[in-house]
């Protein structure tokens, strides 16, 4: 069959490493029971060649018509499994309809942060999610406060995913090769939900991710009534210091505030 070269607008580049391919669905497979399956950006199908011998109900979704094209000739039984559509429009609570599934891929990495938030966004039907994403964007993901990569994604994912950074993976395993290191991340959705007002805390966190290098007490007055309560030493800290559980406290704080 012939092969299809990978194209610069829609971010690809082809994983052709097979240990690799392997060890990233079996981050996910081998670590749920959940029967259905969506692989986002299938490409020449080096995951999906995987993923259907695990018994597993698999839906794809692809943006390309040639990859599209690709993978119904080449996986025949999958050609009506296929979202031919951008994983970013895609309605996720009707996917599976309704139920949960994992999601895994070998992410574009011109979408790869917007694919998180998506991902987010539709959480309820996510418990796990592997994939492959640029090293600095895995991460940014994983990374814990007080360090230079930790930003609005960190805290937005840890908040209702639990990170783990499985293993770094070179551009020769790649067709084109990228011109940076690439990482396998798992997210594993919490049990708990986070204790505020949802919207609120994704607010407060863009608004001092914004302005990092500022004090919280800068950024949050527009907030906050009471002065005094900006003299606390939450608000002395800059965005980067504070955990996830800081944030939370903040946006209960400043929640109160609005009641």
């Amino acid at each position: 069959m012939k092969r299809v070269k990978a194209k610069k607008s829609f971010g690809q580049h082809f994983l052709n490493n097979e240990a690799i391919a392997m060890r990233i669905v079996d981050g996910l497979i081998n670590y749920t029971d959940i029967n259905q399956i969506l692989e986002v950006g299938p490409g020449q199908g080096v995951l999906t060649k995987h993923l259907l011998v695990k018994g597993r109900s698999l839906k794809l979704v692809e943006a390309d018509v040639d990859m599209v094209d690709y993978i119904s000739a080449a996986y025949p039984e999958l050609s009506d499994r296929i979202y031919f559509q951008d994983f970013l429009k895609l309605n996720l609570s009707e996917a599976f309809d309704g139920q949960e599934f994992g999601l895994i891929g070998n992410y574009p990495y011109n979408i790869s942060s917007q694919i998180i938030f998506h991902m987010i966004k539709y959480k309820s039907y996510i418990p796990m999610m592997v994939g492959m994403f640029q090293k600095e964007v895995a991460d940014r993901i994983v990374a814990p406060h007080g360090s230079k990569t930790y930003g609005v994604i960190s805290v937005l994912t840890q908040a209702h995913y639990d990170c783990e950074y499985l293993f770094k993976v070179s551009p020769g395993s790649f067709n084109p090769p990228p011109k940076v290191m690439s990482a396998v991340i798992r997210l594993t959705r919490k049990e708990q939900e986070i204790d505020c007002d949802e919207r609120l805390f994704r607010s407060i966190v863009k608004i001092s991710f914004g302005q990092r290098r500022k004090m919280l007490r800068n950024t949050m007055k527009q907030f906050v009534k009471d002065p005094e309560i900006l003299k606390q030493d939450l608000f002395t800290k800059r965005p980067e210091q504070l955990s996830l559980e800081d944030f939370v406290s903040l946006t209960k704080q400043i929640e109160a505030q609005q009641i």
